[in-house]
């Protein structure tokens, strides 16, 4: 005889509890999957520019900026994910953005015109993916962690960027081989495999299963749940208050660049920016490959130190070092010993700029960080949507996509001197909301 639902619930917990091992982890385990299968189908149009050229004689800047729009979905969705976790639970948002996804990926093999790329692809994998946006891992470190929450925020980030270039080599050898469609179908089965590990095993919170948080001795009741008008709400009181700030207008500004130097730039465009060298995609997807590997260990190191050192301080240096390897990028000769400096030092920082940006947002913003975070990570994405449209134009208009990482390069040093003027250590705490 089966057990109850409500036995089923915590019997899973219980049996890693009888070992040890604190069930906050195995719920990070989960969001570290999740994240990194949503974050490698973020990725894959890095390797579909090309063959959707050679079907359908679409231009790069027309698929560009079918793929800005989801990136702009991705980030504006961020805010109100989290009040949508807060309202509904995890678990739930996290199995219908993974289905919405699956959804888009699914309906991409019958396309045939412009508009239906910009409805799969712009509109209904850009909802599913900016409901598993950077405030999942933010919201699961803060439920499931009280110590070591520095390193569970760097180990998620990580997991974001690494799934979004470590896939690409395979799927760009499945489209190279076989044809995008086979990279497509493994993306689904991935997608599959997070849906069931996040059905069976995730859990909204650590009360729910009679755990306080890890670190913590004290069990923790989730708050009531609001009525649906207070919670589409709550993000734009959020908003509101948080806009009066300096330090809000500093995160969004230095976010929208980092944004636009990542995900709408080299995530988007460096598999044909190599292919305009001579690089096959295979080669040049193992690249950023190498760059997801060193944004692993950047990552996850930022985390460690954002919980040591001045966040600003760590700001600088990262957006400083990144915007020094793309100036440089355009003056190699993209061959194997260049392109590898090029890819050390720029994946080393690829998004180590997130551990002390949420840590900012958490010392200015307090309980409302992460709708406060929501908001600058929609900074992150519209920038990564201005990118991935400008890179395309530049290819379009100037035969070269080199333009757009120069500047991007020299908008990452405007942006290490930003994060300088952020007063140090000084909360300022949100009004109560209305």
């Amino acid at each position: 005889m089966s057990l109850p639902v409500a036995a089923q619930a915590t019997a899973i917990p219980a049996f890693f509890a009888r070992r040890g091992v604190h069930y906050g982890w195995v719920v990070a385990g989960v969001t570290f999957l999740t994240m990194l299968v949503t974050a490698g189908a973020v990725g894959t149009p890095g390797v579909l520019i090309g063959p959707l050229q050679q079907e359908f004689g679409w231009s790069t800047s027309e698929i560009s900026s079918a793929f800005a729009v989801r990136l702009v979905l991705f980030g504006l969705l961020g805010p109100f994910a989290a009040a949508f976790m807060n309202r509904f639970g995890v678990r739930p948002v996290a199995a219908t953005a993974l289905a919405l996804i699956g959804a888009g990926v699914l309906g991409s093999f019958a396309m045939t015109t412009l508009w239906q790329l910009f409805l799969l692809w712009g509109v209904v994998v850009g909802f599913g993916t900016g409901l598993t946006a950077m405030v999942l891992g933010a919201t699961v470190a803060t439920r499931w962690f009280s110590a070591r929450r520095g390193l569970v925020v760097g180990l998620l980030t990580a997991s974001t960027a690494t799934g979004q270039l470590v896939f690409l080599p395979l799927l760009a050898s499945l489209t190279q081989s076989i044809g995008w469609r086979s990279a497509l179908a493994l993306v689904l089965v991935m997608l599959l495999v997070a849906a069931v590990a996040v059905l069976v095993l995730m859990r909204d919170r650590p009360a729910d299963v009679g755990l306080a948080p890890y670190g913590s001795t004290t069990v923790v009741p989730g708050p009531a749940a609001l009525a649906l008008g207070a919670m589409l709400a709550s993000p734009i009181v959020a908003l509101r208050d948080a806009a009066r700030t300096r330090t809000f207008w500093v995160l969004f500004g230095t976010f929208f660049i980092c944004g636009a130097s990542t995900n709408g730039l080299v995530q988007t465009h460096f598999v044909p920016l190599c292919g305009d060298f001579g690089i096959l995609p295979v080669a040049a997807a193992g690249m950023l490959a190498v760059i997801g590997v060193f944004d692993f260990a950047g990552t996850v190191g930022s985390g460690w130190l954002s919980d040591r050192f001045d966040s600003r301080k760590l700001l600088f240096w990262y957006y400083g070092l990144r915007g020094l390897s793309l100036v440089y990028l355009p003056f190699t000769s993209f061959n194997v010993y260049e392109l590898s400096i090029f890819a050390v030092f720029y994946g080393l920082d690829w998004v180590a700029t997130v551990p002390p940006t949420v840590k900012i947002a958490a010392d200015r913003f307090g309980e409302r960080a992460n709708l406060v975070f929501g908001w600058v990570f929609a900074g992150h994405q519209l920038g990564a949507a201005f990118a991935a449209w400008g890179g395309g134009f530049t290819r379009t208009a100037y035969d070269s996509y080199l333009p757009a990482f120069f500047i991007a390069g020299l908008l990452c040093l405007v942006a290490a001197l930003a994060v300088v003027t952020i007063h140090e250590r000084r909360p300022a705490p949100l009004p109560a909301a209305a």
